[in-house]
């Protein structure tokens, strides 16, 4: 997807509004990604896709100042905002720079480890992408992903899901197809194997994906930085049926100050022999 897309005014909005609530969102998914990773003091880890930079940020305090990771995103935005994350952790351990995952500007063999949170989905060259994941690896370093399941969960049947029964005209994008690619067990794992790596396989977890204020500003956090939904959410801008709508199976979540979901995630590793 266009970096244009990603660094757009209303994702960067959203989620700078809601940074501190987005990254609570996301605690879980981090917490499992990392515990794939098993990383060890010392090692070399490789984020692609970091984003705002998680996992890189939780990977590199649990190296303890030991160690090296680096966050690379296609994105320049996001990362101005994983530096100041890092910064103000006092990680000196931890670097973002930008970069494309079909071209990684590293030697071969120079990581222990390779991860990406919610980025493989969105690889427009997958086979390339593996690809330069394994070069990148050392011999008996790990590959851990993590990405969405089946599109068919509470997350989005209460919002995309939805807009679709009050809007059954509206399609859903090729782009948002993509996010849920891997939702079928297997799939990532398969996908894998067939990149050379060993001892391939994946599983279907599901974790807290709870938001820490109204249902109101979830809807919006929503809009704002679900990117490869934009296109349909644009038609349904300023439509107050669908709003209301949303917010009614929004408001059946909440539970005092929060609103509480349970995503379904796969998570997947390999090992480069």
């Amino acid at each position: 997807m266009a970096e244009q897309a990603w660094d757009s005014f209303a994702r960067l909005n959203a989620g700078d509004r809601f940074k501190a609530k987005s990254a609570e969102m996301g605690a879980a998914t981090t917490a499992a990604l990392v515990e794939e990773t098993q990383v060890a003091p010392g090692m070399r880890v490789l984020d692609l896709a970091c984003g705002s930079g998680e996992p890189s940020i939780s990977i590199a305090a649990l190296l303890k100042g030991t160690g090296r990771v680096v966050g690379v995103d296609f994105a320049a935005a996001p990362l101005e905002v994983a530096r100041e994350r890092a910064s103000k952790r006092g990680l000196d351990n931890a670097e973002f720079l930008r970069a494309d995952v079909h071209a990684l500007p590293f030697e071969n063999e120079s990581f222990d480890r390779v991860t990406s949170r919610m980025g493989v989905m969105f690889f427009s060259d997958l086979h390339k992408a593996l690809g330069e994941m394994r070069r990148v690896l050392k011999p008996g370093g790990k590959v851990a992903l993590l990405g969405w399941g089946a599109m068919q969960q509470p997350y989005f049947e209460m919002t995309i899901g939805t807009v679709l029964r009050i809007r059954p005209e509206l399609e859903i994008p090729a782009s948002a197809q993509a996010m849920f690619k891997f939702g079928k067990p297997g799939t990532l794992a398969g996908t894998l194997r067939e990149a050379g790596f060993a001892g391939a396989e994946d599983r279907i977890r599901k974790l807290r994906w709870d938001w820490h204020g109204s249902p109101k500003e979830m809807w919006e956090y929503f809009r704002g930085v679900t990117v490869p939904f934009h296109s349909l959410l644009k038609k349904v801008e300023g439509d107050a049926e669908v709003d209301k709508a949303v917010l009614a199976e929004l408001n059946k979540r909440l539970d005092g100050e929060w609103v509480r979901i349970e995503a379904e995630m796969v998570v997947a590793t390999g090992t480069r022999a």
